[in-house]
């Protein structure tokens, strides 16, 4: 399996963002896209993630398989936790479940691996900001998909949570995942370097 990007062109607000890129991710790998803020980072993993759509190129998974886009075979997980404060712990990731195609319930399993088990029954509104982003990720752990587009994945997590997401990227990539992550700092996984400058005609 390989995740291919060819040539992505985007431009955002009258700006060139990304201009003709081009990389790969095979599966059971992962790349850490790097750069400064503004370089297209996030722009780059949404393109990929079909919710923002490029000016030209496409990104494919291959082999392909012509009833599912790259999007329905991937995780995308962004800058913001996408939860309802009023829902419980387990009632927000059922319903990420039922959205996502698995209606089976068996959110407990998902919740354990992340530490948000003995917390299942608590109010979303009541999580702080890395319990949170462990809601989030119990989400990628809920639903198999092999494509993880992560956005600054170990955003609000303290020392615990950055082992914890070690821990299940590490497991994702050993079942034959791929993981494509912007990111400042190291991912704390074996990962290749994808460097994004600004383009030509950038600031």
């Amino acid at each position: 399996m390989i995740l291919r990007a060819s040539g992505l062109v985007c431009h955002r607000g009258g700006r060139l963002v990304l201009d003709g890129v081009s990389l790969d991710v095979a599966g059971g790998g992962a790349v850490a896209v790097t750069g400064r803020n503004g370089a297209g980072k996030s722009t780059l993993l949404r393109v990929i993630a079909g919710l923002i759509r490029p000016d030209a190129g496409a990104a494919v998974l291959e082999p392909s398989d012509p009833d599912r886009s790259v999007a329905e075979q991937a995780h995308y997980l962004g800058h913001r936790d996408p939860l309802k404060p009023a829902l419980t712990v387990r009632e927000n990731l059922d319903f990420w479940r039922a959205f996502l195609g698995r209606e089976d319930g068996g959110s407990e399993a998902a919740l354990e691996r992340v530490g948000l088990g003995d917390l299942a029954g608590l109010p979303a509104g009541y999580l702080s900001a890395g319990q949170r982003r462990r809601l989030s990720l119990a989400r990628l752990l809920a639903v198999r998909r092999p494509v993880w587009l992560l956005d600054e994945p170990a955003s609000a997590l303290d020392a615990a949570g950055q082992e914890m997401l070690r821990r299940v990227m590490t497991a994702h990539l050993e079942g034959g995942g791929l993981i494509l992550a912007a990111t400042h700092g190291p991912l704390g996984i074996p990962a290749g370097e994808f460097h994004l400058g600004a383009p030509a005609g950038g600031p």
